[in-house]
């Protein structure tokens, strides 16, 4: 993992400008695999798949708490097997550091 999961979201209201494509595609090598850049280059996703609905359960309780710290929240589609993660700083219209930083962060969750 990168040093996205020691950092800290800051708090974006708007006005700041969103990653570029290529910024986006460079901070996605700093998390682990399956992360994919949407077509448009705005938003950051990845399915996380668990053994059954207690793990998947489990998994969004802790993806929760991190984005209740970080002030900083996902889109989720959750089932029985399956939870899909989806970032982007509704405030700028894209991506952000703080995108990544709680990819990284959920990472951490899933791989422990």
């Amino acid at each position: 993992m990168s040093d996205l999961t020691e950092r800290k979201c800051t708090p974006c209201e708007g006005g700041a400008a969103p990653l570029t494509r290529v910024q986006a595609e460079a901070r996605l090598g700093e998390l682990a695999r399956g992360w994919q850049l949407a077509a448009d280059g705005t938003s950051l996703a990845r399915e996380f798949r668990f053994a059954d609905f207690l793990h998947t359960m489990s998994f969004v309780n802790a993806l929760a708490h991190v984005a209740n710290i970080e002030d900083h929240h996902p889109d989720l589609e959750v089932g029985y097997h399956y939870c899909r993660v989806r970032y982007s700083t509704h405030a700028i219209g894209g991506l952000s550091d703080n995108d990544f930083i709680c990819a990284a962060k959920i990472d951490r969750i899933a791989l422990s």
